[in-house]
Parts: C-alpha cells; structure tokens; sequence
C-alpha cells in the first residue's frame, strides 16, 4: 500500500491528525479482525459438517439401519461431498422409515432440510443431500449392484458398530 492510499484511507474526519504509522497500525488492526472472523467462520462450518454426520448417523441407528458405512472423501481431488453416509435397510418400508429418520435427526439438531432428496418412490436406494454430507440408504441388493464403496476405495472408510 503507497503512502498516498494510506493517506486517502484516514483522512476522514474520524482520523483526522493520524500519521502514517498510526494509519498502518488501524489497517493492520482492521485486517486481523477480519481474518479472525474467517477463521471463527470456517470453524464453525468444520463443527456444523461433523455434527451433521453425527445426527445422520443417529437417524439411521433409531430405525435400526445395519451396516452403516462412512466414506471421508475430504482427501479426494474433486469429489462431490465431504462425505458420503451409507446404510442398509431390509425392506420398502424400513428404507423409507430410516429416510425420515434421518430428515427428522437433522432438523432437530440444527434445524436443516435436505437440499434434494431423490428415490423416495422407488424405494431401493434414497439420497438425502446436505450439499457436504450426502446419506445414502440403499435396499440390500442395490447397495451390493451399485458397490459405492469400491467406487471410492481410494477413501477412508469407517465402519460403524451395530
């Protein structure tokens, strides 16, 4: 920044009288409260992701969804989602029960709607999508045909208990 952008930035009537150093020390003052907001942002994002995880998780475990499968596709080079949440229902109607389960875990948590849902009607595989989180609720020979986990086996994939 030149000494005349300086100058230009604290001549207003406020700071009036303010020398070069002192207008550096408000600029530097102005730019640290900025980046602290940011970072507070950006954390809060990081918290809002893994508790959404966690209430998707939960909803699938109140409707006694088995093999629940996490894929962390944050290390993945372009991937769609953060993560994908994977699980197994054994009929039409569990795969639809555990789907509002999850809808339901997630508002109450922290009052957020799927941004699509899809396969609500067909009832084999539905995807609730939270934009960085996406769960999946397959019917046992579709999540066994579609195989997401070999799609990303370059992922990590976490297991989780019954």
């Amino acid at each position: 920044m030149t000494r005349w952008q300086i100058n230009q930035r604290f001549s207003d009537k406020k700071r009036v009288g303010c020398n070069i150093v002192q207008g550096i020390s408000i600029f530097v003052d102005e730019l640290r409260i900025k980046i602290n907001f940011k970072l507070r942002v950006k954390e809060k994002i990081v918290k809002e992701k893994e508790d959404l995880k966690d209430l998707i998780v939960s909803g699938m475990k109140e409707k006694k969804a088995t093999n629940i499968t996490i894929i962390d596709l944050k290390s993945i080079k372009n991937a769609v989602a953060d993560y994908f949440i994977l699980c197994t229902g054994g009929s039409d109607t569990q795969i639809d029960a555990i789907a509002d389960s999850i809808e339901e875990e997630v508002y109450k948590g922290i009052a957020q709607n799927p941004w699509r849902k899809e396969g609500k009607t067909n009832k084999e595989w539905i995807l609730l999508d939270y934009v960085q989180v996406v769960a999946h609720v397959f019917k046992r020979d579709r999540r066994q045909f579609y195989g997401l986990e070999e799609l990303w086996g370059d992922a990590k994939i976490i297991n989780i208990e019954d």
